[in-house]
């Protein structure tokens, strides 16, 4: 059965960049692309029936006009679109779990309004079942095509690391993943008192990466990869790991929950400083 990439389009520059990374994604899965706005309702009251029907005319519009792009763009690639009426976070969530992959833009930290950074946005990618991406803006991504994945190599997850090796096995790039330990405070020590246990620390964590990767470098023959332990704060490191990734993912942890469930603070972290393209994979 062809895959489907859903992207939610508002009508932004970061939504114009997402729809054109979904487009190249689908070109590579050879998927289609089923473009949504989900709209707030609001009591008549409040917005007049003219005033709903100018917004819902000028969201068909946006929809046509992107898809129109996206096909001129990209011949043969199937687009379809639909106004989502039951609201913002249910909408995006409900067509998410019809597609495969959900795709929606990003603003950088503390930019105003919008589908990624604040509540919707954050409590659709915490609610889905399905592997989001959320994509910064044009110019966002390098166009190395590299995977770089944060790996916890004490508690593997497997949805995560088979992501990004499939990622990097289409782009024909290859994946560093990226575990980041961090050295525990030792309270009532200055800095000149704590020991430095890096150097005895990383190598052994590094074996056991690479130990963890083995199975992966066998299914994904063609793909390098490269195992990467670093010292500090996890969404701080990897941020600074992707900088010339064309791809950063990381993963979720499921929760069978109403919109709104938490993302965890590593996701969380990267998805408002990262530049490149992230891929939140759920996983068990």
């Amino acid at each position: 059965m062809p895959q489907t990439i859903v992207v939610g389009i508002d009508g932004t520059r970061q939504a114009d960049a997402a729809a054109e990374w979904a487009a190249d994604e689908a070109v590579l899965r050879g998927a289609g692309v089923h473009l949504v706005h989900a709209q707030a309702p609001g009591p008549e009251s409040v917005a007049p029936l003219a005033a709903q029907e100018s917004r819902a005319s000028w969201a068909e519009e946006l929809l046509g006009r992107t898809a129109e792009r996206l096909r001129e763009q990209r011949p043969g690639l199937p687009v379809t679109t639909r106004l989502l009426s039951s609201g913002p976070v249910p909408g995006l969530v409900a067509a998410a779990e019809a597609g495969d992959l959900l795709v929606l833009g990003s603003r950088a930290m503390g930019a105003v309004a919008g589908y990624l950074l604040g509540s919707v946005g954050l409590s659709v990618a915490g609610a889905v079942e399905r592997p989001v991406v959320l994509v910064r803006g044009p110019g966002g991504a390098s166009s190395n095509g590299s995977v770089t994945v944060g790996v916890d190599a004490r508690h593997p997850a497997d949805a995560v690391l088979d992501f990004a090796f499939e990622e990097a096995a289409r782009r024909g790039a290859d994946v560093t993943a990226v575990y980041a330990q961090q050295i525990p405070l030792y309270a009532g020590l200055g800095p000149a008192m704590v020991p430095d246990v890096r150097p005895a620390v990383a190598p052994e964590i590094e074996q056991s990466l690479d130990d963890l990767l083995e199975p992966w470098r066998a299914k994904y023959s063609e793909v390098g990869a490269t195992a990467r332990v670093v010292i500090g704060s996890a969404g701080i490191e990897l941020v600074q790991a992707s900088e010339d990734a064309g791809l950063l993912v990381v993963g979720r942890r499921a929760r069978h929950s109403t919109p709104g469930a938490r993302i965890g603070s590593v996701a969380h972290a990267v998805l408002h400083h990262s530049r490149s393209p992230v891929a939140l994979v759920p996983h068990a």
